[in-house]
C-alpha cells in the first residue's frame, strides 16, 4: 500500500489582534482626495486597516478617493450634478438609468442635496448581491436609507459620523443674508432629517471627538450607549517639518471650503484685511474659490485679490511644502467635529491659530501651549492673535514644536484603525448569526477575486 505525501496544513490567516481578518465594505458617497475630511479619512483608515491584516473594499461616488493599491475601489457613479465644471446642471432624461439616478434627480428637483440618499441606494443594490463577500459595512457620514436595506439583507452596518450635519444646517440658516436664502438653505439641508432617522437606528456609531458625541446625541437622538469615540489620525512621517523649505515672511495658510459658513473663512479674510493695513501679510487657502460666491465677493470688497491665493488639485507633497512655507496656520472655523487640517498643520510643526469652535480646544490643546485660541466669529481677535504670532519668532517655534509633539503623542492612523476594529468585532458579537458566513463556518463563501469593479460588473 503506497502512501501519498500529505500537504502540510496552513494556519488560517490572522489579523494583528490574532483574530480572523475581517472583510469590510467601506462606504463614502464622495471622497475628494485632499480637501474635505471624507476622502482623507477614507484613504488613510482603509490603508491602516489593510496594514492590520484586514480586507477592505471602498464603494464611492464622485469625486473618487485616492486609495492604497491594496484597497479596491468600486465606482458607484452619481449623475455628478455638482461637478466643478458645470455645477447644478439638470441631467437629461437619457442619463437616468436606474433607481439611484431617479432618486438623485427627484431629490435635486425639490431643492435638497441628493447624493447621500442616492448613493446609499446604489450601494445597497450592489451589496445585496454580495452579502457573503463581507462581514460588515462601515458607512462614512452618508446615513442614507439604503443602509437599512443592507441590514435587512443580513449585513451588519456601523456608521461613522464626524459631526452631525444638523450643525451645518443651523449655522447656514443663522447666517443666511435674505429670507429667500434661508428658505433655500432649509430645502438644501432637507436630507438631514433622513440622516437623523437612520443614525438613531444604527446599532453602533463611532465619532471623532467627545464634542461630536454630545452633539450627535442631542441632535440625532442616538443613545449614548451606542456612541463611541475613535479619534482620527495623521501620517506623521508624511506631514512633517521640511527644514530645507524656507518660511515666507507674513505667509498664512488655511484649509477651507470657501463658501461653507461653518469654516469661518470670511472672518479670516476680514482679519487679513485689518492686518494688511499694518504689515505685509498674504494668505494661501487650500481649497477652490467659487467665482461669484460669498467668499469671492468679500475678497473683492476688501481688496484682497493680490494677497489671497487659492490652491487646489495639487499633490499631497505640495500641500506639505505649503505648510512649511507658512509662518502661521489658521483654522477660523465656527465649528469643527475634529479638524484634520488642524492636526496636519501641527504635525508639520507650523504654529496654529485656531478658534474654540466645536471640538477644536479638545483637539489642539490648551491656549498658548500647543496652539493660540480665539473665540469663533471674531475677526478682530483673530487678527490680534495672528499679529502676536507673526511678531514673536520664539513663540512660533515653541508652539509649532509643542503642537507636533501633541500629534505624535496622540494621533496616528494605526491607533484609529485599531480602535475601529474593536468596534467592528463588538458589532459582530452583537450579531452572532454572521459567524455562519465566516471563513470555515457553515455556509461560508469562497474568497472572491480582488479587482476594481463598476456597476456593470455587478
Amino acid at each position: 500500500m503506497s502512501s501519498q505525501p500529505v500537504a502540510p496544513k496552513t494556519a488560517a490567516p490572522t489579523a494583528a489582534d490574532g483574530e480572523l481578518p475581517l472583510r469590510i465594505a467601506f462606504l463614502t458617497y464622495r471622497g475628494k482626495p485632499h480637501v474635505g475630511g471624507q476622502g482623507v479619512y477614507t484613504r488613510h483608515l482603509t490603508k491602516a486597516l489593510v496594514d492590520l491584516g484586514h480586507e477592505v473594499e471602498v464603494l464611492s461616488g464622485q469625486p473618487y478617493p485616492i486609495l492604497d493599491p491594496r484597497v479596491p475601489l468600486i465606482d458607484l457613479p452619481s449623475l455628478d450634478i455638482y461637478n466643478d465644471a458645470f455645477p447644478m446642471r439638470l441631467p437629461g432624461p437619457w442619463e437616468v438609468k436606474g433607481l439611484g439616478d431617479a432618486v438623485e434627480v427627484a431629490s435635486f428637483m425639490t431643492g435638497s442635496f441628493p447624493e447621500p440618499l442616492a448613493f446609499s441606494i446604489r450601494a445597497w443594490q450592489h451589496l445585496r448581491t454580495r452579502v457573503n463577500d463581507f462581514d460588515l459595512v462601515q458607512d462614512n457620514q452618508c446615513l442614507g436609507y439604503g443602509l437599512l436595506g443592507m441590514e435587512r439583507a443580513g449585513l451588519p452596518v456601523m456608521a461613522t459620523i464626524h459631526h452631525p450635519i444638523t450643525v451645518d444646517r443651523r449655522l447656514e440658516m443663522e447666517h443666511a443674508e435674505t429670507t429667500w436664502k434661508r428658505i433655500s438653505k432649509q430645502r438644501w439641508y432637507g436630507f438631514t432629517k433622513m440622516q437623523t432617522r437612520v443614525a438613531s437606528r444604527m446599532p453602533r456609531v463611532i465619532t471623532v471627538s467627545q464634542n461630536s458625541l454630545g452633539d450627535i446625541h442631542a441632535d440625532q437622538k442616538v443613545p449614548l450607549d451606542r456612541l463611541h469615540v475613535v479619534p482620527v489620525g495623521v501620517d506623521q512621517e508624511l506631514f512633517k517639518p521640511l527644514p530645507d523649505v524656507a518660511r515666507v515672511p507674513g505667509r498664512l495658510i488655511t484649509t477651507a471650503s470657501a463658501d461653507v459658513t461653518m469654516k469661518g473663512l470670511r472672518y479670516l479674510l476680514e482679519a487679513v484685511a485689518k492686518l494688511r493695513t499694518e504689515r505685509h501679510v498674504e494668505l494661501v487657502v487650500i481649497g477652490r474659490l467659487k467665482e461669484g460666491g460669498p467668499s469671492a465677493r468679500i475678497i473683492d470688497e476688501l481688496g484682497l485679490r493680490d494677497v489671497v491665493t487659492f490652491v487646489t488639485g495639487v499633490p499631497e507633497q505640495r500641500i506639505i511644502e505649503l505648510y512649511s512655507e507658512a509662518e502661521v496656520a489658521v483654522v477660523p472655523s465656527l465649528y469643527e467635529g475634529f479638524s484634520l487640517p488642524a492636526i496636519e498643520a501641527m504635525s508639520c510643526g507650523v504654529p496654529l491659530v485656531a478658534t474654540t469652535g466645536g471640538a477644536l480646544p479638545e483637539v489642539v490643546g490648551a491656549d498658548n501651549d500647543t496652539a493660540l485660541l480665539v473665540p469663533p466669529g471674531d475677526s478682530e481677535a483673530l487678527a490680534a492673535r495672528i499679529a502676536t504670532a507673526l511678531d514673536d519668532p520664539e513663540l512660533r517655534a515653541r508652539i509649532g514644536a509643542a503642537g507636533r509633539q501633541r500629534v505624535i503623542d496622540r494621533w496616528t492612523w494605526r491607533h484609529t484603525a485599531v480602535g475601529t476594529v474593536e468596534h467592528y468585532r463588538a458589532l459582530l458579537a452583537e450579531t452572532p448569526h454572521i459567524q455562519a458566513r465566516r471563513p470555515g463556518g457553515a455556509g461560508a463563501a469562497p474568497r472572491y477575486q480582488r479587482r476594481r469593479v463598476t456597476p456593470k460588473d455587478a
